[in-house]
């Protein structure tokens, strides 16, 4: 039971290219986000499609690949752990963010040139 208190698992395509980070020789950080789509049915019978984003981080050598294999638009399945934290800005304002830690990550779609 230990393995699914906190797991994400997500299907969708790349907002933006990735943003890849060298921060020791040989390891690497990809920070990127993900649109996920939901359609439902309102209740004026109207099909609605709503869109999630969520910012994802990829560490070493899932980073990597991230930066070989991914860009703009690419759909990826991806499986990790939701993570917070916070910073302060340069004005004193606390900012939040949530991410997701991604484990493992499948490339979906067609291949890009």
């Amino acid at each position: 039971m230990n393995t699914i208190k906190n797991n994400v698992r997500l299907m969708g395509n790349l907002g933006q290219n990735p943003d890849v980070k060298e921060f020791e020789p040989g390891k690497k950080v990809a920070r990127f986000s993900i649109a996920t789509n939901e359609q439902y049915t309102n209740g004026k019978g109207e099909k609605v499609t709503e869109t999630n984003w969520h910012n994802c981080v990829a560490w070493g050598k899932t980073a990597e690949v991230v930066e070989k294999f991914l860009n703009k638009g690419s759909e990826v399945a991806i499986d990790g752990r939701l993570t917070s934290r916070s910073y302060n800005t340069k004005e004193g304002e606390k900012k939040y963010i949530t991410e997701v830690v991604v484990n493992e990550l499948l490339m979906l779609g067609k291949k890009s040139d």
